[in-house]
Parts: structure tokens; sequence; C-alpha cells
């Protein structure tokens, strides 16, 4: 079996390539001729080049750090590579099956992946990595209202295909009475039409991704446990399709969560923040040392930021700058947008405590700072918190970076943080 070979230097191309060419042909492969400015992103720009002719094996030769050879296996998007690495071989294919996990979840179609099979498909991977301490409960449709899940329920009542709360506890100390110490909660909205409030059919045809947030914080789990994690870590899936029939919740319905606060509905697009309240609140209510969500939740952290970076918020800058100094390690970039006290008052209502947005097209200036505040209604203030919005998950089309579909991107950082 015949491995195409990756090379890397410094210096330029020889003749007959020019100078500024990246990569070059060898007899075996290629050669990554890196610039200096920024070797990740040459690695990528290189693996996007060379991904039309790589087959199913490479090896990298010389000297290469993990996170070169990784970020250029990223950027090629195979699934199925055969991969000689030259250096940390384990570390990096735990890596690679955590990302591609993420990344299969969200590129399924959303024919194929309802609320229901979304929740089973994370809790078989996960009590796969490690049966004797995952457990995992799922509350499907009726029995969300029973709970007091009105969010999760309200957006998801559209659609025959019920929602569901996933609450997975992993647990390596043995002890059922053992501090949790980080709660992962995610927006997974299996697919999301807008619901009354009905998108574009452009802005519609990728909404198979909102589910994004769940699925990286899946991933990251999925590293977590795969790494050996001594702590104690729950999971938080908030599942639903937000559909329109006659059943769907309306503009100007009004939901009063578990912790009494009201809700009026002025945006049915704007639902990713209703079902991560509820998840939030139940990750509140097991105490953890932090809590972490993940969701792609606002156009306007896009807006903001771009593709190539997720947003973080937090009323804790240090909390919010490590996970920017997490994400630099990881090749995963974080930028952390404004989230004050007053951001919950953003969203006003004359018939509840809050709307879920203001009547604007996006929900009007500071739409994904608003966001951030309406959530942090719903978290125990004296629990560390953050909320990644992920402006980078997606492509539809590839970038000169990455393929095409789901990026994964976040999904290292925060399993570092696990770690």
């Amino acid at each position: 079996m015949s491995y195409f070979l990756i090379q890397k230097t410094q210096t330029p191309a020889q003749s007959p390539y020019k100078p500024t060419s990246l990569i070059s042909m060898t007899e075996q492969g290629i050669m990554i001729h890196l610039t200096g400015q920024d070797d990740v992103r040459d690695c990528q720009k290189a693996a996007r080049l060379a991904s039309t002719f790589i087959h199913d094996h490479i090896e990298f030769v010389g000297e290469w750090t993990s996170l070169l050879q990784r970020s250029f296996v990223l950027a090629l998007g195979s699934t199925h590579l055969s991969i000689k690495w030259s250096q940390q071989p384990e570390q990096l294919n735990a890596e690679l099956m955590a990302v591609e996990f993420a990344r299969e979840l969200v590129n399924q179609s959303p024919q194929d992946l309802s609320p229901q099979v979304l929740a089973q498909q994370v809790v078989d991977h996960l009590q796969g990595l490690a049966p004797q301490y995952v457990t995992a409960t799922q509350i499907v449709g009726e029995e969300l209202v029973d709970a007091g899940w009105h969010g999760i329920y309200e957006v998801g009542r559209g659609s025959v295909r019920p929602p569901v709360l996933l609450e997975l506890d992993y647990n390596p100390t043995g002890n059922p009475d053992a501090a949790v110490d980080v709660a992962l909660v995610g927006k997974g909205i299996t697919f999301d039409s807008g619901g009354y409030s009905i998108k574009s059919s452009e802005g519609m045809l990728d909404m198979k991704c909102d589910m994004g947030g769940a699925a990286t914080v899946s991933g990251a789990m999925s590293l977590a446990i795969s790494q050996g994690s001594q702590q104690r870590i729950r999971l938080f899936l908030c599942c639903a399709e937000n559909l329109i029939s006659g059943h769907a919740y309306k503009l100007g319905d009004i939901i009063t969560y578990k912790n009494g606060v009201t809700v009026e509905i002025v945006n049915t697009d704007a639902e990713g923040r209703l079902v991560l309240a509820d998840g939030l609140m139940a990750a509140s209510a097991v105490e953890p040392k932090l809590i972490i969500d993940a969701a792609t939740l606002t156009g306007a952290a896009v807006m903001a930021l771009g593709t190539e970076y997720n947003a973080v918020f937090s009323h804790d800058h240090q909390l919010a700058q490590r996970m920017i100094a997490l994400g630099e390690d990881q090749a995963e970039p974080f930028w952390q947008l404004p989230l004050a006290h007053w951001h919950q008052e953003m969203c006003p209502s004359p018939f509840a405590q809050t709307a879920n947005s203001r009547p604007q097209k996006g929900g009007g200036a500071g739409g994904a700072s608003n966001a951030a505040g309406f959530l942090a209604r719903f978290v125990d203030a004296n629990i560390p918190w953050a909320h990644i919005d992920l402006a980078g998950a997606y492509h539809r089309n590839p970038t000169p970076t990455k393929p095409a579909g789901a990026t994964g991107m976040g999904v290292l950082s925060i399993a570092q943080l696990l770690a």
C-alpha cells in the first residue's frame, strides 16, 4: 500500500513553480511551503488545494507538531483516511474521532436526524466509550410539560416528531453523590424553518446545522471521555424541530418557565434561546462548578465575526479569556462579545417579563449580546457560565481553509477545558 506523503518546508517553491506557491509536487506527494505568517492557515489552505487529488492514504514525513497535522487533516474533509502521523498518533486519532463525530451529526439529513434520533445517537456513542460510567434519561414530548420544561416543548410541538430533553451523566467517580464538575448544554434544533416567522428558502436551506451546539458539546464530551477524564460531567441537549403546523407555537404566545420567568414570543425564529433556557435551568439544578453552553444562536454573531471565529460571552471575564486562550492553542478562535447585566432588559415586553427577541429584523442592534442576556435569566448567578455562539459552525460550500459542511470548531477547546 503506497501512502501520499505530506512534507513541509520554510523555503519558497523552486522553478518551475512560482516562489509564492503554497504547495509543490514531490515524487510521492506534496511539499507545503510555509510562509511564516500563519502556519496553521497555510496547512489548511494546502489541504484544500490537495483535497482534489488525495485519495485515502496519507503519511506525514519529517517534523510536524500535532496541531499542524490535525489542521491539515481536518481541512481535507475526508472521513475515510488511513493516516500515518509523525507523532502522537493516539492523541490525534482521538481528537479526529471526536471532531468527526460532531461533524457527522451535523451533516446528516434533517429527514434522518429527528430530535429523538439525535439524542439516541449521542447516548449510544458516549455509552459506547464508557458504559460503566454513563447513564442517560430522555424526557420526550408531553413528558416535558409534566416536568416543567416548557421552552423545549413549545418550540417542538409544531412537529409530529416530538421534542426531547436529553440528560446524560458521565460519573467516573462511582459515587452517585459526587459533585458535578462541569455541565454542558447544547442547542439541538434538528431543523429550523423559523416557524411562523418563516425563513426565506435560501436562509432555511442549511438549517440542518441548527443542532451544531448539541453536536459540539457532545463531541467535546466524547473526547474528554476517550482521554479518561476523571471529572463528573453532565450533558443537557435541548432537541426539537421548529416547524409550522396547527399545533405550532405562535407570535404573541407567552411561555411561563420553571423559574417563573414569563416570555412573550415576538419571533418564532428566535427559538434557540427558548430551548436553551430549559437546559440552563436543568444544568443549574445539579449545582456544577461550571456551565458551558454552545449554540448556533444568532446571525448577529456571524455579522460581527464572520465565520472564522466563534463568539464567547460571560459575566466572568477570566473564564472568557480562558476560552480564548484554549481556542488559540487549538486553532479554534474565539472572540469575546459584550455581556452586561443590563442585557437581560434589552428585549422588553408589555405583556411578560421579557420577550424572546426584539420585533426587528435579526433582533435589531446588539442581537447576539441581547440573546446572551436573555439566557442569563436562566443561569444560577453563583455558577460560572460561558455561552458560545457558534458563528463558525458550518459552511454550505468549501472555503479556502475548510471543507463544505460542519466544521466542528469548538469541540477541541471545550474538551481541553474538560481535561
